[in-house]
This record gives C-alpha cells, sequence and structure tokens, in this order.
C-alpha cells in the first residue's frame, strides 16, 4: 500500500473546493470540507447520518478503528454547509448517501471523489481519502506547532508517529538537505 500525502497547499485546497461546490454535487463538497476540519477517518465520515449532525454542537462518534469516543466540535463554517445540505434530508438519512440505496457511498467512491478532485486541481501526487485526515493534520500543526495535542487528536502513542504521519519530517528532510552543501 502506497503512503498518501497531505494537501500542503491551501491554494490547491481552494481549487478542490471551487471544483467540488460547482462541478460536483453538495455530497462530495461536504465529504472534502468535513473531512479536511475534522480529521476523522473516511471511515468514520461514512457512517454518520443527519441526525449525528443536526442541531448539534459537537460531533460525537465512536471510532471504528480504536473503538473511542470522539468529541468534536462543530464550527460556525462546518454548521452553515451542514444546515444548507441537511436542511431537505430525514434525520435517519446517511449524511453521505449513495445513489444506490439506502447507504452511504462506499470507501471506493469516496476515494474517487477525492482522487477526481485533486486531479482536477493540477495534484500529481499520491492522494486518497486518508489525504483529508493527513490535510487536517497537517495544517493543524503549521496553525498550532503543538505536536502533542496533535498526537492526542489523532491517538498516536509518539510525537514522530504524528510528525511522520503528516509529512513534517519528509518536509524538514528535503529543507534541511536542499540547504546542505559540502
Amino acid at each position: 500500500m502506497q503512503t498518501v500525502e497531505p494537501i500542503r497547499n491551501k491554494r490547491d485546497i481552494e481549487e478542490i473546493k471551487i471544483f467540488l461546490g460547482k462541478k460536483r454535487r453538495k455530497r462530495d463538497y461536504l465529504l472534502f470540507v468535513m473531512g479536511i476540519n475534522c480529521g476523522l477517518r473516511i471511515s468514520d465520515l461514512l457512517k454518520l447520518r443527519v441526525c449525528d449532525v443536526k442541531n448539534k454542537e459537537f460531533l460525537s462518534i465512536t471510532e471504528q478503528k480504536t473503538g473511542k469516543t470522539r468529541r468534536l466540535p462543530i464550527r460556525s463554517m462546518l454548521k452553515g454547509i451542514l444546515e444548507r445540505y441537511i436542511s431537505d434530508k430525514n434525520d435517519d438519512q446517511w449524511l453521505f448517501q449513495s445513489q444506490k440505496g439506502n447507504k452511504p457511498i462506499s470507501r471506493i467512491q469516496a476515494y474517487r471523489i477525492v482522487r477526481k478532485a485533486c486531479t482536477k486541481a493540477g495534484l500529481s501526487d499520491n492522494f486518497g481519502t486518508h489525504t483529508l485526515r493527513k490535510t487536517f493534520g497537517y495544517h493543524f500543526y503549521q496553525m498550532t506547532k503543538d505536536v502533542a495535542l496533535l498526537q492526542n487528536v489523532f491517538n498516536h502513542s509518539s510525537p514522530n508517529i504524528t510528525l511522520r504521519y503528516i509529512g513534517i519530517n519528509q518536509d524538514i528532510i528535503e529543507s534541511q538537505l536542499e540547504r546542505f552543501i559540502l
């Protein structure tokens, strides 16, 4: 399995938002925006129902991978997008409803959405559904420089794992090697 990368450039993130907002379904836009703003794994995003976010201040989930409960604030920017998206939906509907019956979209379909959006934005590196979580982590770390907090958010066992996971170690290696001259 190949490692996916975070989207490091905020302009690329905006390009993807524009593409998904204009060219695609609202569902796909919401998937991307929630993914990069919550830091949840795709398996946890896809199992959300409308009732999990409707009129809520916090998103409470039990992580599929770890079995641990996470509580995340639903920030006002995301709340507005969610309210518009779910306004005509029933509480028991999947947030990321498939067109093929009463079920959420598959991980494969989510992957296709993310890959196509990244390609349209001109990104050619390794991107997939895990890119959303890594993008959240990368920009959270860039904003806070608090690896311990991010380690806690991601439930990683060490700061080094977290830095490697979000691609910071690779960035540091590349920048230092670029400056290294004998």
